[in-house]
């Protein structure tokens, strides 16, 4: 075996590789033809919808196939070596020595049994025979450059007792220990909050530079790539479809699908009404229906019969690029500066009446501070403090927050899932805060309804998609027979631009974003007057968040319904909102116009969010806040302001009030709202923290 020290070519070659599943139906190809290289202290994202073949690669790279996963053409080396042709003990003594692999779910990576410090200090006790002594310093250090507070405690930890964004430090931590010279990382943050989230990135490409690292880094967020890579590789349907350097691609994309991509995320300055997202036609061919020649073909707005559904289209190199490459055979004559052709100018819908007004709703949660064992000591879960705003007709508010800043408990109270602490909910000035769902009356019920985050749990698998919204149809009440309720359910059906056949189906044959529209038919089944849309988008592909997005945004125009739109993903909430409430520990801490919420004045959380969301654009410079520490806990807020513990403008603020007091609220011009004790003087000395760079 060569000397690592004296090798310096590419630590990672993926050449024309080819990875099949075998059933025992047919061979499935997963990735086809798939070519990729990393060199020393690269970092490259590797970037795709599911399905694409990403994680695949990822395993291949791995060798850790499973039973029927095989490769069937092509090489992958490491190091100049084969890994195809090493034997099972040669494999295993460079995974987790030499390349490191950090998944998705952290607690998948961690042994829930057994304390921190003891599964740290197993790597270099197993890889490199190292004393109990030096592991545990080892352990300890490593655990301090991930920068976790309290690292002797944390070793001391068992995994539950961390937060998800702890844990995910934790298995970075432990892919680090024998310092790899390849670390794949798949998916590291999509569980995480978005602050949560720009603390590990900032991690990731702190280390990397650090340890010399080089990092194959597996995103379907183009944001997150731009932020921690150096060169990106697009992939579709199993093929490498564009690679380059960051900056060619985002800036010189020479690939159809690139800029299908591009054209179907929310960047700064679109706008839902003069600016549309462009949705890409048509679906992801499943493996073993790929199209003959290019893949993309059927999809692509430039396709040409008989040119592009002949061969194999082959990998194209761009002139005077950094190694950049595209899989398209009509590279050279598309015209890639040519505007969009943007889809009809929208109307805006005219806003209306309040439909919905809160005023100072509290709900609390009393749980026994001992659960399991029945303790006698009672604690409070402040869910939600003090809640008040008005909604109105055709009018979109977006409601932000992280995990456990009480979004989704409000969504329950005014579902009738859940009744109120104190205060009270108005819908077309009724009280319905302490009527709970079985008391409603059906047009309470129809009127108000919900869009759920996972399109996979809230359909029946065993009912047909049809069948499911008829149901819907029968509980409002809606048709007097069976023949108008079908008629209703096939209009619905179009109205979310399903074909009428998939009445017939059972939800296991459609996709995410198919179910999503089932999920959004049913909800407008009864006409409804108010629909919750609880991050409606997040577990959908790119392409396919903008085309649900956009028929959110449709149905809304034609039905003047009052969308209240629940995110954590500031670039959808900026392009879509009218207005935007930000929520943070159970209250709201700032509520605004779209535009007083993304122009300073900001709350300074609303601050730190903006700065932590990716934004994949090359010409915007971002104010860079990461804050320190984890959301605390609702069952042990800190004592005055709930953002004290993290906020980097405490101390301009004298005599330690921000500890004692809960600020009030502040109206500032324009009814716009901030809980805060800043003065007047500071907010308005704030910076704007995101900059579009002038042409």
């Amino acid at each position: 075996m060569t000397n690592d020290s004296d090798y310096d070519g590419p630590i990672l070659e993926i050449e024309n590789l080819s990875i099949s599943f075998f059933t025992r139906l047919r061979e499935i190809p997963a990735v086809m033809d798939f070519t990729c290289i990393v060199q020393p202290g690269e970092a490259m994202g590797l970037v795709g919808e599911s399905g694409c073949g990403k994680s695949t690669v990822a395993l291949g790279v791995m060798q850790d196939l499973g039973v029927n996963g095989k490769i069937v053409g092509g090489d992958i080396k490491f190091k100049g070596r084969s890994l195809n042709e090493m034997t099972q003990e040669e494999l295993r003594d460079i995974r987790g020595s030499q390349i490191a692999m950090i998944y998705q779910e952290p607690m998948a990576s961690l042994n829930p049994a057994m304390k921190i410090g003891k599964q740290l200090m197993e790597v270099p006790m197993i890889h490199e025979d190292a004393s109990k002594e030096d592991a545990y310093k080892l352990a300890l250090q490593v655990v301090t450059d991930v920068k976790l507070p309290d690292p002797a405690r944390i070793l001391n930890s068992f995994p539950h007792q961390l937060s998800g964004g702890q844990q995910q430090r934790i298995v970075i931590a432990m892919a680090l220990m024998s310092k790899p010279s390849l670390l794949i990382l798949d998916e590291p943050t999509t569980a995480l909050d978005v602050t949560v989230e720009a603390g590990i990135v900032e991690l990731v490409k702190d280390l990397g530079k650090k340890y010399g690292t080089s990092m194959l880094f597996i995103s379907h967020n183009l944001g997150l790539v731009l932020e921690t890579c150096d060169r990106i590789c697009v992939m579709y349907s199993g093929e490498t479809v564009e690679t380059g350097s960051i900056e060619d691609v985002f800036d010189k994309m020479q690939h159809p699908y690139t800029q299908a991509l591009f054209r179907s995320i929310p960047l700064p300055g679109a706008d839902k009404n003069s600016r549309p997202l462009v949705a890409i036609p048509g679906n992801f061919p499943l493996p073993h229906e790929r199209p003959q020649g290019c893949n993309f073909g059927p999809r692509c707005d430039y396709f040409e019969d008989g040119l592009c559904n002949q061969d194999q289209v082959p990998m194209y190199p761009i002139m005077g690029d950094d190694r950049h490459e595209t899989r398209c055979l009509k590279f050279q004559e598309i015209d890639w500066n040519a505007p969009i052709v943007a889809a009809e100018k929208k109307e805006k819908g005219e806003v209306g009446d309040v439909v919905l007004k809160m005023d100072n709703l509290k709900k609390y949660y009393e749980v026994s501070a001992n659960a399991l064992f029945g303790g006698a000591n009672k604690k409070v879960v402040k869910a939600n403090e003090t809640l008040s705003f008005e909604a109105r007709e055709s009018e979109t508010l977006a409601i932000v927050g992280e995990s456990g800043c009480g979004k989704s408990t409000f969504a329950k109270v005014l579902m009738g899932l859940e009744t109120a602490t104190d205060g009270q909910i108005l819908l077309d000035n009724k009280n319905v805060e302490s009527t709970p769902i079985q008391e409603r009356d059906t047009k309470t019920i129809s009127d108000v309804q919900m869009v759920f985050q996972n399109p996979f749990d809230t359909l029946n698998p065993s009912m047909t998609v049809g069948r499911q919204i008829i149901r819907a149809l029968e509980i409002f009440g809606i048709g007097a027979n069976e023949t108008e309720r079908r008629e209703k359910m096939l209009n619905l059906l179009d109205l979310v631009k399903l074909p009428r056949a998939f009445a017939d189906r059972m939800p296991r044959q459609l996709s995410g974003g198919q179910k999503q529209r089932v999920g959004i038919a049913r909800a407008f089944a009864g006409g409804a007057r108010i629909v919750v849309a609880d991050e409606p988008v997040s577990a959908l592909d790119v392409s396919v968040q903008a085309a649900v997005t956009d028929l959110l945004m449709e149905i809304q125009r034609e039905e003047k319904t009052t969308l209240l739109f629940i995110s954590h993903d500031l670039s959808i909430v900026r392009y879509l909102s009218d207005r935007v409430m930000v929520m943070y520990l159970g209250h709201v801490v700032e509520l605004g116009t779209t535009d007083q919420v993304f122009q300073p004045p900001y709350h300074p959380y609303t601050e730190a969010l903006l700065s932590a969301v990716p934004i994949a654009d090359t010409s915007v410079e971002k104010q860079h806040i990461v804050l320190e520490g984890d959301i605390p806990s609702a069952m042990n807020p800190p004592p005055g302001c709930p953002f004290q513990t993290r906020c980097r403008w405490k101390s301009e603020v004298p005599g330690g009030l921000c500890e004692k007091e809960v600020p009030p609220v502040r109206v500032l011009e324009g009814n716009h709202q901030v809980k805060c004790h800043l003065s007047d003087e500071i907010l308005e000395r704030m910076e704007p923290v995101i900059k579009i760079a002038a042409e």
